[in-house]
């Protein structure tokens, strides 16, 4: 019995129903202008930090729906350094975190050049450089071989595994992918929004790789996106807001890899989830444009090293609660160091305590100055 998308007939001669998505494409299509034409207005250095912003947060959240949590200084210096960014080289980055970032960089910068085996290899390489996932020494740029047997996936306790979805047999993957390849190299009328959606949904099912599929299933997807803007800049991220939906993510995944060819469902899933991260941008926009007007309101307040070090980690989003022993771990300094330097910013209107007081204070900065 064909239970999977892969083995019926007319694969993959995928079909969908243009009246039930002209909407949604219009909403997603029309949200990518406004975007595009609202970046394009800002600075050079304004547009560079929501980069750099964009994709350390698509890196940090495509591994993460894997399971796999990297560190976001590591990710956002590596990004920085790649782009010829001030912010290169403050932080010495793993070269795990550093394949994965190349693999994006070079999907979305060249999402014009012709995606061939070779460069699908490159990218695999790039995010397993020691030939292994986790303690498992894998096949690293070819193809998967399956000599455990067949791909699966599955879940459940040991002994009672459920299989959700079977790919195509090793065998087959070349001519799977030679026929990938060809259509997703092809100019044709298809709209690349949804061309991106086909292309996501038709590289997971084959999973050619024995590991990294999903990483670059959404590196194929940044790429068609790109094309769609005619920008390699990004400005949002659709790996962050599959982590956010990552149970309806699979789900239909799984109902459409065991349907039949017509994927309207799986594009209308697509498309609303790139309308809510098109929209989720804006938080990305703020917090950059408040990081350009805190600089231009404190250009001529005397601020050192350490404390500039500190508030610039504020204003990207410090990972939890900023105290005096936390300062002064980041900082490199003493713990009289630190307060000295909290207290300078608190009578600077920058920093305020956030809570009561005692071992448990910490600090936040100032959104709006008393003064204003």
């Amino acid at each position: 019995m064909n239970n999977n998308i892969h083995q019926k007939d007319n694969w993959p001669n995928f079909t969908w129903l243009n009246d039930e998505l002209v909407n949604l494409l219009s909403e997603a299509r029309n949200l990518q202008g406004r975007l595009i034409g609202r970046m394009e207005s800002l600075g050079f250095d304004l547009r560079n930090e929501a980069v750099l912003d964009t994709l350390t947060l698509d890196v940090i959240k495509s591994a993460e729906i894997e399971g796999e949590i990297l560190n976001p200084e590591q990710v956002r210096s590596s990004i920085a350094q790649r782009l010829g960014m001030e912010f290169a080289g403050s932080v010495v980055s793993d070269r795990n975190v550093d394949g994965m970032v190349e693999m994006m960089i070079d999907a979305t910068k060249n999402c014009y050049k012709p995606l061939t085996a070779n460069r699908l290899f490159d990218w695999h390489a790039a995010l397993f450089p020691m030939g292994r996932s986790g303690i498992f020494k894998i096949t690293v740029a070819d193809w998967r071989k399956d000599r455990a047997g067949p791909m699966q996936v599955v879940s459940g306790a040991e002994g009672r595994e459920k299989v959700y979805f079977q790919a195509p047999d090793a065998k087959l993957i070349e001519k799977e992918m030679t026929s990938y390849l060809k259509w997703f190299n092809k100019n044709d009328k298809t709209d690349l929004v949804i061309k991106a959606a086909v292309a996501h949904l038709w590289f997971v099912t084959i999973h050619p790789f024995q590991d990294g599929n999903g990483r670059i299933t959404r590196a194929l997807t940044d790429m068609l996106l790109a094309q769609s803007e005619g920008s390699n800049q990004r400005f949002y991220s659709m790996s962050a807001q599959i982590r956010i939906e990552r149970k309806q993510y699979y789900e239909i995944l799984e109902k459409t890899q065991k349907g039949n060819l017509d994927i309207t469902e799986w594009i209308k899933w697509f498309l609303k989830c790139l309308i809510n991260a098109l929209k989720s941008t804006d938080k990305i926009l703020t917090r950059v444009l408040f990081k350009a007007n805190f600089w231009n309101k404190h250009s001529k307040t005397i601020i050192n090293e350490r404390q500039e070090k500190l508030i610039n980690k504020l204003l990207e989003g410090f990972d939890g609660k900023l105290t005096s022993m936390k300062w002064a771990k980041i900082a490199k300094c003493s713990k009289d160091t630190a307060i000295r330097d909290i207290n300078d910013l608190i009578g600077k209107d920058i920093l305020q305590k956030e809570s009561a007081g005692g071992r448990s204070t910490n600090y936040r900065l100032v959104e709006k100055s008393k003064k204003d």
